[in-house]
């Protein structure tokens, strides 16, 4: 029986990696919110949070606009600390229908360090597409004034107890009747917030029944000595909860981690014949805990990894897998040409996956979008096309949802001040566009 269930295993893994086919998507819609888009925190905020990046070097900074933006080398024009908070890292999304959007930022320039002047809070917009525009209808700011952060915070002394990017780094959200639920990488951890963005409690992760930890896990402890074991964890930095799907009827969330976990027997990330996969892990929202059901997504490359998941129906979703290129070929740089004024290594894969959560435990690959080749017949780009193309060639992309029967929405995490991916030395907007891709949606 072993044998017979690793042999379906292997066979659906071949067809899930080899015999996908690519659907066309055409551009219907092109919004842009520039990236100088700086926006205020409430009167009973922190002085803290007034500005933004003061700690991004080693050294606490107060001046405005001593620091340029850095991506891959390349300044991108742009300088900070910043008199507000960015709204920027769009870093989960969820369609709330009539062409609003709750739009998720991350926790700012990275990591735990720098970004503690950094608010964390999410978004509502209503998206223009025939005219381009973010009209941005509201701003929830993520806090916890009733201490249910088990841990130490940075604004732990206030009133009103702001999150900050010092304490999570969110990166995907959904709505669960009177809650919201956002999937943290930090820790990783799950948040429960009310509408008014009050933290109600945290989830602590549960893969294979046994608690999973990154190196930014608060409870970690180093030792006493250089000379004792250092504390085991099993998620890579940065690799946590990247994407979180939900049930169609709310009933499940469905988070992703962005890398492999390490397994500790076997010295060596998850992975199948060499390919690491990715877990999908199953929350029970009535119960607010993990089942221990479990979904397998493989990488079509190890250095890969995903950017946003959200469903379609009870069985089928959408996943974004990238890699770590940026910046378009008509820029890239020619042999001899200083590589901060060109890219180095231009944007090459960049996908959606129409993928099924099946019964043998994979999610399997059903067809895929290229996001390097997509039709604009309506001339609706505002932005220059390539090669008779448009193309979304960011370093990170990680936000889509479905619209429609027809129609999928894409957003870019444009990690201002730190990605200039559509021209070398400029810092990248962040984008939203529409695409009609009715067949892709229609696979099986």
């Amino acid at each position: 029986m072993k044998k017979f269930g690793f042999l379906v295993m292997s066979l659906v893994l071949c067809s899930s990696l080899f015999g996908v086919d690519e659907f066309k998507a055409i551009l219907k819609g092109h919004a842009i919110l520039p990236a100088y888009s700086l926006i205020g925190v409430p009167n009973d905020a922190p002085e803290l949070l007034r500005s933004n990046g003061k700690f991004a070097r080693k050294v606490r900074d107060e001046r405005f606009g001593v620091i340029e933006g850095d991506s891959n080398g390349r300044p991108t024009g742009v300088f900070y600390p910043f008199p507000g908070q960015p709204v920027q890292g769009h870093s989960g999304i969820v369609n709330l229908g009539d062409s609003r959007f709750a739009i998720l930022t991350d926790n700012g320039l990275g990591n735990k360090a720098n970004s503690k002047d950094i608010a964390l809070f999410y978004n509502i917009y209503k998206i223009d597409f025939k005219n381009g525009k973010f009209d941005r209808e509201k701003t929830v700011f993520l806090k916890d004034p009733n201490k249910k952060v088990p841990f130490l915070i940075v604004n732990e002394s206030t009133n009103e107890r702001y999150l900050t990017g010092g304490d999570f780094d969110p990166e995907s959200i959904q709505f669960v009747g009177d809650f919201v639920y956002i999937g943290d990488e930090f820790g990783p951890y799950i948040l429960k917030a009310d509408k008014n963005g009050n933290i109600v409690e945290i989830f602590e992760t549960l893969v294979d029944g046994k608690i999973v930890k990154s190196p930014d896990n608060p409870t970690l402890k180093l030792p006493d000595s250089p000379s004792d074991d250092m504390p085991k964890f099993e998620v890579t930095r940065s690799k946590g909860f990247e994407g979180m799907a939900v049930s169609p009827d709310g009933k499940k969330l469905y988070p992703l981690l962005e890398g492999a976990l390490f397994d500790h027997k076997s010295g060596k990330k998850e992975n199948v014949n060499g390919k690491s996969y990715l877990r999908i892990l199953e929350f029970d929202t009535s119960k607010d805990e993990f089942t221990g059901k479990s979904w397998k997504f493989v990488l079509e490359d190890n250095s890969h990894a995903i950017g946003d998941f959200n469903m379609i129906d009870d069985k089928y979703g959408l996943i974004i897998e990238r890699d770590n290129t940026e910046g378009t070929k008509d820029k890239a740089c020619k042999h001899g040409k200083d590589t901060k004024f060109c890219f180095a290594d231009a944007a090459n894969f960049k996908r959606v996956y129409k993928v099924k959560l099946s019964d043998n435990g994979l999610a399997e690959k059903i067809a895929y979008i290229d996001l390097m080749n997509i039709n604009d017949p309506d001339n609706i780009s505002k932005k220059p096309l390539v090669d008779g193309k448009f193309v979304f060639p960011f370093f990170t992309i990680e936000d889509v949802d479905i619209v429609d029967e027809n129609h999928i929405v894409v957003g870019n995490d444009n990690n201002f001040p730190k990605s200039s991916s559509r021209e070398p030395n400029k810092a990248d907007d962040n984008e939203l566009i529409l695409l009609e891709v009715g067949k892709f949606l229609k696979a099986k």
